[in-house]
């Protein structure tokens, strides 16, 4: 497991235990020391019906079948779904921790409450002891804006793509062939052209440089194939290949210098000079390559029809977090950008990219942390899929009813997860976003509907909260879980579940393959960490190929020969 999703989430594992993340269960947690033949007969009927239902869950995502190895060490492919992870310290479930936090914690501020209400502390509204986020609606309100307690079925139109990539490559396809349909030729002859004109321009400007002479295609590549390699050495410094300790490799130092490489990285351009306009000036030195990639992801593959809208993990690398003390990651420098995904739950595939400053004249620091910053991410990220009939799943920041109204106009259909503190609730019934002073039972639920749209409170050690118009009210899921078995739930929160859960599965192996190198500058930090998704893209096509029933690379072997054939090293085993 990676360290990182570890380290970032360790506070959140006391209230993982309860929370929404298929497993299965073992022979040796339903176990009784020595059970009477009575209670024997009936914990087989038990474990006949919990196999039944555990098939039944498997059976509404037999579509997903990316292997759970798809991020792993192993070169070999298992057919298990992702979803039902059998390892005990599976940490799938973090994505809705945090808001299970939260609502944990409004029962304890709710029982404090009571003793303020004795003293006259009757400010709070709204049914159920609590008073509700701003924008709730009372139950007056509600009726007469059309939310009801009627249940209606809910059904989403098929989809009308089908998904898998664009394009068949071949069984002789290389890692390079697949990483080039991202960074083809024409783009790393554009970082020759653009890094030779800043590297003209600085110099007339500040005199000359006697050790720079023009750099050319191949040792571009090169050079790209260099930093690329500190996603496969774990080393933040990609000056150690030239070094003598334990990150050094002579094996690709021997290709070019360490005094060439800092002269070429000195000087490396997407694009040397200002535009004279542009709608993302604090960009403008990145913007033209993540236009070309966005084009090339749309272009190679085709997503399925459930995909997230999220922040992948990408904040610091697993080996620093782990080994640092709190003072020195106090200290870290913070990104000073933003990036949003739309990615495919069936594959991990990542769609498409938004990436946002959070400081300059041109960012949008105005919206930091209001629904409208969230809502335009959103919306950016979605352009290109209205009409499909496409189902995305969305964390607590973007999901809010006004944003679920219009995607349904354009045929997206929604299902996200909802927070008190973190989502627009505006529009939505006050007494389904406030606890009731009625101790719940877990696994039970209450539904309102408004249309098609439908606002479910669910309880599981805490309440969560869902928004969904994908997926009926009427339909119960099951959430499976090892120590405590089968907990009912409606089927939305069994579906949000089970597709999160194969998104939190690919950040934490993603996060020990992206590119470590830490320039200073954002657009060049935008830059790695681009090439980064772009390589895993790269080998999500690679294992939907042909070429992958010749060669089984894992993730790292692939990574290792990009690497090689980048440096345009003699071939050699995957593993050298």
């Amino acid at each position: 497991r990676s360290t990182l999703g570890r380290a970032r989430r360790r506070k959140y594992f006391s209230t993982l235990e309860a929370n929404s993340a298929p497993g299965i269960r073992t022979l040796s947690e339903h176990r009784a020391p020595h059970p009477s033949p009575a209670s024997r007969q009936d914990h087989i009927h038990t474990g006949v019906r919990g196999r039944c239902s555990g098939h039944a869950a498997r059976s509404r995502y037999e579509s997903l079948q990316i292997s759970d190895d798809v991020f792993g060490e192993s070169g070999d492919d298992s057919s298990d779904n992702p979803f039902y992870s059998t390892s005990g310290d599976s940490d799938s479930d973090n994505y809705i921790a945090e808001v299970g936090e939260e609502d944990q914690q409004q029962p304890q501020h709710h029982h404090h409450q009571k003793r303020g209400d004795k003293e006259g502390s009757g400010h709070r509204g709204g049914s159920g002891g609590g008073g509700g986020p701003p924008g709730a609606l009372s139950r007056s309100q509600a009726e007469e804006e059309g939310w009801t307690e009627t249940l209606q079925d809910v059904t989403v139109p098929p989809f009308k793509e089908t998904y898998g990539p664009a394009q068949k490559m071949t069984s002789s396809a290389t890692a390079l062939d697949f990483f080039q349909l991202f960074v083809p030729d024409n783009c790393i002859q554009n970082m020759v052209t653009q890094t030779n004109m800043y590297a003209k321009k600085f110099q007339e400007r500040f005199g000359s440089d006697e050790g720079w002479r023009p750099v050319t295609t191949k040792e571009m590549k090169a050079f790209l194939g260099f930093v690329t390699s500190t996603s496969v050495q774990r080393c933040e410094s990609v000056l150690s290949i030239w070094s003598s300790g334990f990150f050094s490799n002579q094996s690709i130092a021997l290709k070019m210098s360490q005094a060439r490489f800092e002269k070429i990285l000195k000087y490396f351009h997407i694009v040397a000079f200002r535009p004279s306009q542009g709608s993302n000036q604090g960009l403008y030195k990145i913007q033209p390559f993540l236009d070309s990639l966005q084009q090339s992801f749309s272009c190679t593959f085709r997503p399925s029809q459930t995909q997230v809208l999220h922040e992948p993990l990408i904040d610091e690398d697993p080996v620093f977090i782990t080994t640092c003390t709190e003072r020195e990651l106090r200290k870290r420098k913070k990104r000073k950008f933003s990036l949003w995904v739309r990615q495919c739950t069936s594959t991990g595939f990542i769609c498409q990219i938004s990436v946002h400053l959070k400081e300059g004249t041109d960012c949008l620091a105005t919206l930091k942390n209001k629904p409208q910053l969230h809502s335009l991410v959103a919306k950016q990220l979605c352009q290109n899929i209205s009409g499909k009939n496409t189902i995305i799943f969305t964390g607590p920041s973007i999901t809010s009813l006004g944003l679920f109204t219009e995607f349904s106009k354009q045929d997206i259909y929604c299902c996200g997860l909802l927070s008190t503190r973190k989502s627009d609730c505006t529009g939505l019934p006050q007494n389904m976003l406030v606890c009731s002073s009625t101790p719940a039972q877990r696994g039970q639920s209450r539904v309102m509907m408004k249309g098609s749209m439908s606002l479910i409170s669910w309880y599981n050690k805490g309440h969560f909260r869902f928004l969904t118009n994908a997926y009926p009210p009427t339909k119960q899921g099951i959430i499976i879980k090892r120590k405590s078995g089968e907990i009912t739930c409606p089927l939305a929160v069994e579906a949000f579940a089970a597709h999160l859960s194969y998104i939190c599965k690919y950040d934490d192996k993603y996060s020990k393959y992206f590119i470590f190198h830490k320039p200073n500058k954002t657009w060049q930090q935008v830059f790695w960490l681009s090439v980064s998704i772009a390589i895993n893209n790269a080998y999500i096509l690679y294992k939907m190929s042909e070429a992958y029933t010749v060669k089984r690379y894992s993730r790292a072997q692939f990574g290792e020969r990009l690497v090689r054939e980048l440096l345009d090293l003699d071939d050699c085993s995957p593993t050298q």
